[in-house]
């Protein structure tokens, strides 16, 4: 990357100085590269060689995240993390592991419930913007307690006022109106954050992707597209836009060699490999309640309307509606980006080979929606108009993500200010390239 500063884009607050980072690791070369990391962030950092060590560390001193690599004697990273969920629920848990560790990975995602994963050998920055990213969480599930014990407070205190002070019980109701609205937008603040995080995700599964970088995102805003046309619920719609996101989880452990290989030149044994990808998508995210429902759109974003997918064989409305939809989108972005035959097609031939797939590998319902969509000229949103970074001014909020690279810099809805515009400046003149930077009109 450059000199322009991911963490503080992704983060905005360097109230670190409350945390304490616990690391482990039977390596004292990993944990002394750990210490001067995090020391270099402004947490308190403790370390710990092996997870015997680590636990004796929980019991003595209040640890507010674990950074622990996998591979370790005598008890394994995985082990250890399910050992702090059980003791100390609200300790943040994040694993350092290889690509050749995927199923022990998959093992602490389940049952050691860890906020996140980092593949070795890790960038510093990643660490720092993972880390603090958890962090934030943890801050708000903190301040969102907080604040939800100020309305128990003052609703007690409501209930015990004599019903004859009468201005009295004015006040401390429009107090109470205060802090509940408070919780509300920390509670509205905690999902932005969430589906900021998604994004983010999705971005760093995407680094390995070289020149297909971005396709998740472009899968997934054309399946919200034909979710949208459809009128399906917004709650469904979010779904199928985060099961876009994320759809390519499952193929972390792929060889790169096999990860950016059409699927019409693998072989038989690749495409069985290939194949098992979906399914370990969903276990990835098996553990998280808010991603149940997404994890099964990807488990079955590769059925067919005729029952000749995988991994399942489901055939017609056995295939949720999510499924068809991220199918269609994932198969078009893929057609032009020449995933399937090897070969790019041009948006026209893309469309023609989907109409072909009618009732066979599509819903008619969907494949309807989606021609509504692309066989239209795009529209001008009048909310948004696309400017130059010389233009940008404090207080102009983003209309859409800032990518770079395929790599999120900004979320949508994001207020810059001058310290960001200098640094998107700052950016462009280093990378030499020019951001596509949409702002809201108001």
């Amino acid at each position: 990357m450059t000199d322009l500063d991911l963490d503080a884009l992704l983060a905005g607050d360097d109230d670190t100085a409350p945390f304490t980072v616990l690391c482990v690791d039977d390596e004292s070369n990993i944990l002394a590269a750990l210490r001067r990391l995090f020391r270099g962030a402004g947490y308190r950092v403790l370390v710990a060689e092996g997870g015997a060590a680590a636990l004796q560390q929980l019991e003595q001193e209040h640890i507010d995240l674990v950074i622990s690599d996998m591979r370790m004697p005598g008890m394994s990273g995985a082990d250890f993390l399910t050992e702090v969920r059980a003791r100390w629920p609200d300790v943040v848990r994040i694993l350092l592991t290889g690509y050749a560790d995927m199923q022990s990975t998959i093992q602490a995602i389940n049952q050691a419930n860890i906020s996140r994963y980092i593949a070795k050998p890790w960038e510093d920055d990643e660490v720092l913007t993972v880390v603090r990213e958890a962090l934030s969480v943890k801050r708000l599930e903190r301040e969102k307690a907080r604040l939800d014990g100020v309305v128990l407070r003052q609703n007690a205190e409501l209930k015990r006022l004599n019903s004859s002070l009468e201005d009295k019980v004015r006040a401390r109701t429009a107090e109470l109106e205060m802090a509940m609205q408070d919780a509300t937008n920390a509670h509205d603040k905690l999902k932005k954050t969430f589906i900021t995080l998604i994004r983010v995700f999705s971005s760093l599964i995407e680094m390995r992707a070289g020149k297909l970088a971005g396709l998740s995102r472009g899968i997934a805003d054309l399946a919200r597209q034909i979710a949208t046309r459809l009128e399906l619920p917004e709650n469904d719609r979010q779904d199928i836009f985060i099961a876009g996101l994320l759809h390519g989880i499952g193929k972390i452990g792929l060889p790169d060699t096999l990860l950016g290989k059409p699927f019409a030149q693998q072989t038989l044994e690749e495409r069985n490999t290939y194949g098992k990808y979906p399914i370990k998508g969903q276990a990835a995210l098996m553990a998280l309640e808010q991603l149940q429902n997404p994890a099964r759109l990807i488990r079955n974003q590769h059925e067919r309307f005729d029952g000749l997918g995988f991994p399942d064989r489901l055939a017609g409305m056995q295939i949720p509606m999510g499924a068809r939809i991220l199918g269609l989108a994932n198969d078009y972005e893929n057609m032009q980006a020449g995933m399937i035959t090897g070969k790019p097609m041009s948006r026209t031939e893309a469309i023609h080979n989907i109409e072909s797939g009618r009732n066979k590998r599509y819903d008619p319902d969907v494949l309807d929606a989606f021609l509504a969509i692309v066989g239209t000229a795009e529209v001008v949103n009048p909310r948004e108009r696309e400017v130059r970074s010389r233009e940008l001014e404090a207080g102009m909020v983003l209309a859409r993500d800032l990518i770079a690279a395929g790599v999120m810099l900004l979320a949508k809805d994001y207020m810059l200010d001058q310290r960001l515009i200098g640094q998107i400046r700052h950016f462009e003149e280093t990378d030499g390239t020019a951001l596509k930077i949409f702002i809201q009109v108001k």
